[in-house]
């Protein structure tokens, strides 16, 4: 069953935060959200998204509150209705290099150097970003909490997901158009019988584990 569309009740918590920031003057006020942190292969994703005051986006949730069809759906709205947005990937090939506690954070910073007009103000889901030079707040479960991170989370998700679907038809095999690179067990049954192809994040224990002797199919 799908899940149901937030209440008046949550709709008005998830702008709560955003209406405050306004009564302290800042007017553009971006969220910024990552996806992909955790799976074995593929880009981390992260997105920036700024709204404009009394968006109507009422079916707007964290991500992973929203099936694949409404993410899709509710993507396209936010693109429409936004000020600006952005999405920026982070390869698999630099996740291996900087960690993805790291990717995460530079996925976000390019998601939001790249807002054309600039926010005066940032919140992020959980993390700082260092290097973005505006003032910011980084908010635990902030994708459940504002709705402009929110709406960051949907663009970033949908969008990873999306990416996939296209891996999935360059390596075929591995069911990466249903698993979407996380360690699923038909993930983990097909890498162990196929070997890592050149989307998988070699330094996640599970890659890293079937590196000796594979049969490199696509390389």
């Amino acid at each position: 069953m799908s899940p149901s569309p937030p209440s008046p009740a949550r709709r008005r918590a998830l702008r709560a935060g955003a209406a405050a920031l306004r009564k302290e003057g800042y007017r553009l006020i971006a969220g910024a959200d990552e996806a992909g942190a955790g799976p074995l292969a593929g880009p981390l994703v992260a997105a920036a998204v700024i709204l404009p005051v009394g968006a109507r986006l009422p079916g707007v949730d964290d991500s992973k509150r929203l099936d694949a069809s409404r993410r899709e759906r509710w993507s396209v709205r936010i693109r429409q209705v936004a000020v600006s947005w952005a999405v920026a990937e982070v390869s698999a090939t630099e996740v291996d290099r900087i960690g993805p506690l790291q990717a995460a954070i530079e996925g976000m910073s390019r998601a939001v150097g790249a807002l054309d007009p600039a926010p005066d103000f940032l919140l992020t889901d959980a993390r700082p970003l260092p290097r973005v030079e505006v003032p910011q707040r980084a908010v635990i479960r902030g994708d459940a909490r504002h709705l402009v991170i929110a709406a960051a989370s949907i663009l970033a998700k949908h969008h990873r997901d999306t990416v996939m679907i296209e891996v999935d038809r360059q390596y075929p095999g591995y069911g990466f158009a249903q698993h979407k690179g996380y360690p699923s067990a038909s993930h983990l049954e097909a890498l162990a019988r196929l070997g890592p192809c050149p989307v998988h994040r070699r330094s996640y224990a599970p890659v890293r584990r079937c590196l000796p002797g594979q049969a490199r199919l696509f390389e």
